[in-house]
């Protein structure tokens, strides 16, 4: 689509000059010749750049140029005089212009800064999409779960998000601190500006300051060059430090002083830098037990928990499984672009009878496993079967079918027979085994480490009973 150009000049001249210039194929562009007009236009429809005189009848070009903004924030404007003072650029920047040209310019010169306009500006719609899709796929609601303990989480997310304070969210690896902290940011004021996440355990402690405050060229052996740090990249918005309990004391001491005095100073650096950061921070440590143990500063510790946030393990919600195995299976469908897949009941049952170690990731990562790897249209007990580790399985409670027709009502027949004990384990054992065979998708070596007995005796069993 052709850009759109809005030309205002009360010089006739100049306004055939700049329509000639901004004409067809590559433009298109309309004139007219006061600031009112300009106005007027932009009320009625939109467009991508105004190229503006100062000096016209009625309302000067840079009264104009702050109402234009208010009309259409995106607006690349440049402004053309031939009165150019200091204080009249200064203060066309100011309002919100993009350039400012002074008469008699060069054709080509403003056509290249239209042409840089429209491409700053389409980065910045670029960006504020992006950014808007970000805060919808981290909106609270897009947080999965509906037990009270995640209810109590999702009221302290509300209850912070604009508050602008710190933040430190405690759980488990893999239940979900990070998707916390980013909802955190994408539904406070700071939205707009960058999320900078850092892991602080996966970089070496002689590096984390230099990754967290940035350094100057020369500042150590191979800084061939200056370095910016996370907390300059996230200026005017979040920076996640994920697992900050592995930060040594010494670091520690630095990051306390960021906090209370708003400043970093860059290793090598002889000057501070003012920093406008949130700090959200994050561990799976019990941070009590670290500062009983002299690993974790005292008054860092108070600083970080203004507000803490804590998350509970996916074993103390289990009643969240099937919302999020459902979540999860949606998701990877649609990604998958593969058509959607049911979890049957019994398959949600045996995901229940886990303890989850890995908590929601693992939960996560289970599912798109058998979204890859299998092929059928439902999720069923034996695909989690096979899924899940080995002795899950194995601890897992078998769902007999109709518990009375294998044995209650005919326990009273049986009553005071020789061999009862062989009668009811004949009873017992075909459905057993079939049973497991199917939790573990006829793989017999699985099924015999469920069992407990080895593969050679289930191979007899089940030509004894008569199963292939």
């Amino acid at each position: 689509m052709r850009p759109r150009i809005l030309i205002a000049d009360d010089d006739e001249s100049m306004r055939w000059v700049l329509t000639k210039t901004f004409c067809a194929p590559k433009y298109q562009s309309e004139s007219v010749v006061s600031g009112d007009e300009a106005l007027a236009r932009l009320r009625e429809s939109h467009y991508d750049a105004l190229l503006m005189d100062v000096r016209m009848p009625g309302m000067s070009g840079l009264e104009a140029l702050a109402q234009a903004r208010l009309l259409q924030p995106d607006l690349a404007v440049i402004i053309i005089t031939a009165f150019g003072t200091m204080m009249t650029a200064i203060e066309a920047m100011k309002l919100g212009a993009y350039d400012y040209l002074t008469k008699p310019f060069d054709v080509e010169e403003l056509e290249l800064t239209v042409q840089k306009a429209l491409k700053a500006q389409a980065l910045a719609r670029e960006n504020m999409e992006l950014r808007a899709n970000l805060r919808r796929k981290y909106d609270i609601h897009n947080l999965v779960g509906s037990s009270e303990k995640m209810q109590q989480v999702y009221k302290a997310i509300g209850r912070v998000a604009d508050k602008d304070v710190t933040v430190l969210i405690q759980g488990e690896s893999g239940t979900g601190k990070e998707m916390v902290a980013r909802a955190i940011h994408y539904n406070s004021g700071r939205a707009s500006k960058p999320f900078v996440a850092v892991n602080c355990v996966a970089i070496p402690e002689n590096l984390l300051e230099s990754e967290m405050f940035g350094h100057v060229k020369g500042a150590f052996t191979g800084a061939t060059s200056s370095r910016t740090g996370k907390f300059e990249q996230a200026e005017g918005g979040s920076l996640f430090l994920d697992e900050v309990a592995d930060i040594g004391l010494d670091l520690q001491g630095k990051l306390l002083r960021v906090l209370q005095e708003r400043e970093i100073e860059p290793v090598g650096g002889q000057s501070t830098i003012k920093v406008n950061v949130r700090v959200v921070a994050a561990t799976n440590r019990i941070l009590s037990d670290q500062l009983r143990e002299g690993r974790f500063r005292e008054d860092l510790f108070y600083r970080l928990n203004v507000v803490p946030i804590e998350l509970p393990p996916l074993r103390d919600r289990k009643e969240d499984i099937p919302e999020l195995a459902t979540y999860f299976a949606q998701r990877f469908a649609d990604e998958m672009n593969s058509p959607p897949r049911a979890i049957e009941p019994a398959a949600i049952e045996l995901l229940r009878t886990y303890d989850w170690p890995g908590n929601v990731r693992e939960l996560e990562n289970l599912i798109k496993r058998i979204m890859v790897m299998q092929i059928d249209q439902a999720i069923t007990p034996e695909h989690i079967g096979l899924a899940l580790p080995i002795q899950a399985v194995r601890n897992a409670p078998v769902a007999y079918d109709s518990w009375e027709e294998l044995v209650g009502r005919d326990i009273e027949s049986l009553e005071g027979q020789p061999g009862l004990y062989d009668k009811l384990l004949a009873k017992l054992e075909k459905p057993l085994i079939l049973k497991v065979l199917a939790l573990c998708a006829g793989n017999q070596l699985r099924a015999a480490e469920m069992l407990g007995i080895n593969r050679n005796t289930l191979h007899k069993k089940m030509k004894d009973l008569g199963l292939k």
